[in-house]
Parts: structure tokens; sequence; C-alpha cells
């Protein structure tokens, strides 16, 4: 079951993040458990959405034992290095296409904790919000999460400055799309202007002139990825009181689908 929820190379990719393990200059504790074994357990808790006291025996460590490393992967950022670590890899192979990117959200309803608020398309429920840019093939390359009454264009320039530099398979790294498609949520002059001042061009629907399908043909990939993102099923629901650890599964979810297309 480890081997199965952690490939070897996706082990491989992950020790060049994972911190080292804390040392005990006292002795004595309890046998601390492999990382591996660990992270099996994460990507388990992450992708069928149980709750860390349901997760089962056969991966060796408890509940409790993997949601304290869990906490403790996640205040050393280790998800968004592995998700970079990962790009980087695709970006060697000549498998990240900056032609064409797109940016969109997703909402979810939340049950408690920090960046939630009322849902504007949930009876004014409490949710939180995901925001995403990704390449032309759906590839997710930066990340980020809000309430769900935060308005998607206060998103794009946090998003597009958050992706990372990644390797390309000859030249400098890049972290700049040469094109941006975004529908009318992102529809205002200012946003173009900060888009053109960084040599990105773009593609905004706009209000009242332009039939939200004419984006279509290039946004699917978007809207694919955001079915992808339901495959980690910890997403479906926001269960998480602290906001880093729900940005933590994202960040966990887009890893995956990176690594998918790694696999292939």
């Amino acid at each position: 079951m480890v081997e199965r929820m952690v490939p070897d190379e996706l082990w491989e990719l992950f020790q060049w993040v994972v911190p080292p393990a804390p040392s005990r200059p006292q002795g004595g504790g309890r046998r601390r458990y492999g990382d591996r074994e660990v992270l099996a357990a994460i990507i388990f808790v992450a992708t069928t959405g149980c709750t860390w006291r349901q997760l089962p025996p056969v991966f060796g460590p408890s509940g409790p034992t993997a949601h304290r490393r869990f906490t403790e992967w996640t205040a050393a950022r280790v998800w968004a290095k592995l998700h970079r670590v990962i790009l980087d890899e695709l970006g060697s192979r000549g498998e990240l296409d900056w032609s064409r990117c797109a940016i969109d959200s997703v909402n979810m309803r939340a049950l408690k904790g920090d960046l939630t608020g009322p849902n504007p398309v949930d009876r004014g429920k409490k949710g939180s919000k995901v925001h995403l840019i990704t390449e032309r093939t759906g590839l997710p390359l930066s990340v980020g999460i809000s309430g769900a009454n935060l308005h998607d264009s206060q998103a794009l320039e946090p998003l597009v400055r958050g992706i990372p530099p990644i390797r390309s398979r000859r030249g400098p790294r890049r972290r700049r799309p040469a094109k941006l498609h975004a529908d009318k949520g992102y529809d205002y002059d200012h946003l173009r202007r900060w888009l053109r001042k960084r040599g990105i061009r773009h593609r905004i629907a706009r209000k009242g002139i332009e039939s939200s399908t004419r984006l279509g043909r290039h946004r699917w990939t978007i809207e694919r990825t955001m079915s992808w993102l339901g495959g980690c099923r910890r997403l479906h629901r926001r269960y998480e009181r602290k906001a880093e650890h729900f940005l933590a599964f994202t960040a966990i979810a887009c890893s995956l689908i990176c690594y998918r297309r790694l696999a292939k």
C-alpha cells in the first residue's frame, strides 16, 4: 500500500524537500515512523477525504501521529516545495507550455476557520475559494486560497506573482506566461495595464460585450484541472480550521496532478 501511494520516483523527489528528523540528544522517546510511511498516510487522507482517526493501520503510523507530522511539514512549507520540485522536473523535460495560461477559481463550503466568508453562490453560507493559474495543458502553476466573498479580480496579481521561477529545457528559468486567459470576473482596466507592464498579453472577456462561451476554446483546460482537484476528496469541503492546513491539502493535490504527468 505504501509503495502504491508513494511510488519510487515521487519518493525520490520528496526526499529533496523533507526536513531532517529532529534529533534527541537526551535519547529515549518512541520510535519515529519513516517519512515514506507517513507521506503515504497523508496522501491517503488527502485523496479519500477520511478523517485522521479513520486512517487504516496498514500504513503504520496512527492518525494523530500522521497529523502531527503533517503539521510539522506544513510549517516547513514542504508541500509548496514539493510542487515546485515537480514543476522543475517537468520544465526541464519540456513538458510545460507557457504560450497560453488561464486563471479561475472554485468555491467550496467551509465549516470553520480562517479565510472564510459568506459564499455569494451558496446562499451566503460560509465558504472558501481556491484560486488557480494553469499552463496551456492544465498543469497548475500557482495556487492560493481566500474567503468565498473575495472577488476573483483581487487574486490575479498575487497569483501571477506567486508563479515560481521554473526550469526550462534550455535557457533561464521562467515564471511569466506569454498570454493569460480569464473570464469576465477579471474585466478591469487596471489588471490589463498591470499585465502589459509585466510583458504578459491578455485575453479577458468584456462584460456586456462578449459571451462567456467565447473563451471556452482555451479555458476548458482550467475547468478540467478544477475537476482534477476534485479527485482530492479532502477539498470537497473544508474541514481544516487553519488556513495553512487547507492550503497544504491544495498544494498536495496540485503536486499529485503534476506528478501524474511526470510519471507518464
